[in-house]
């Protein structure tokens, strides 16, 4: 699944991590993140770093279905 650049910084702004916490836990560079933020391309691998990173932090991503793509926080009681 591929992240737009508004999943990614809304899922940033639910755990209340810089661009920089993020490029860290993905194990990237920050100017990585910085493209995929401003819309610009970047390799599947490092999206998939990306996706991994927030998804262990307790982020979920929701995939587009007629009501757009989206993010929220996975329920922690299950």
């Amino acid at each position: 699944m591929n992240l737009s650049a508004a999943q990614t910084r809304g899922a940033r702004g639910f755990l209340g991590w810089s661009a920089r916490q993020l490029a860290e836990a993905a194990n990237l560079g920050l100017s990585t993140v910085q493209r995929l933020e401003s819309g610009g391309a970047i390799t599947s691998a490092n999206m998939d770093a990306i996706r991994r990173a927030l998804e262990a932090a307790g982020v979920e991503f929701i995939a587009e279905n007629g009501g757009g793509a989206g993010v929220r926080m996975r329920n922690r009681s299950t």
